[in-house]
């Protein structure tokens, strides 16, 4: 249900302007309700890490941990666990917007980009943005990584639980509980982390908007059916 909420909120932020920008080849938005869109955009891809994270670790307790599932996974632990994503999505992103928010812009006033992204925003400033890049890059870290991280070791805890099961059809039964989370994932993770966690200046514009397609309007689009 969390996870449907932040794709439903991701949805609310980023898709008006998609289709105002598409419809009539632009779209107008005063630098408050960017920082806003922007702020609120960073909020929901950093709480559907959190999310994927918390999801695999349940896959995790599932499947290799079968007679304790029940008692761990409870609703007072996953109550937890939802507000735990939740305060840390609401912590790391204002450090990111206060960077971009802080930035000196000048004439310039055309994002070339769909909506009010990071990097796109920060090639209008005039001032030097090495340093919101760096911090970007830094935070990304505890936001996006560390959780990816997480989520690459659940798998291979699973994936080595999985080869111990004898039959085949044992198998695909486990395999086919994660196999829906981990496409999301992989589509998920891959884009956020092309993007910032090694994002290159020279990257073409178009492939940038793609990517960004990707995890702002086809991964919400596609989880409510996996």
């Amino acid at each position: 249900q969390q996870l449907s909420f932040s794709d439903l909120l991701l949805s609310v932020v980023i898709v008006p302007t998609l289709l105002r920008t598409v419809m009539n080849e632009g779209a107008k938005i005063s630098l408050i309700g960017c920082i806003v869109q922007l702020y609120l955009f960073g909020v929901t891809e950093a709480l559907q890490c959190f999310l994927l994270t918390v999801m695999s670790y349940d896959r995790y307790l599932a499947i290799c941990n079968p007679l304790r599932y029940s008692s761990i996974m409870n609703h007072k632990f996953c109550v937890k666990l939802i507000a735990m994503s939740w305060l840390l999505a609401l912590s790391f992103i204002p450090v990111t917007v206060i960077s971009a928010a802080t930035q000196e812009f000048c004439n310039q006033n055309t994002i070339n980009h769909f909506f009010c992204d990071y990097f796109p925003l920060l090639e209008l400033s005039c001032s030097d943005t090495s340093l919101a890049r760096i911090l970007t890059i830094t935070v990304s870290v505890p936001a996006i990584l560390s959780p990816f991280m997480l989520i690459i070791g659940s798998y291979i805890c699973i994936a080595h639980e999985i080869l111990k099961i004898v039959s085949s059809i044992g198998r695909q039964k486990a395999f086919s509980t994660c196999s829906s989370h981990l496409a999301v994932v992989s589509i998920f993770y891959g884009t956020l982390i092309g993007i910032y966690v090694v994002p290159t200046r020279n990257q073409s514009q178009t492939i940038s908007k793609l990517l960004s397609l990707l995890y702002t309007v086809v991964t919400p689009f596609i989880n409510p059916m996996i």
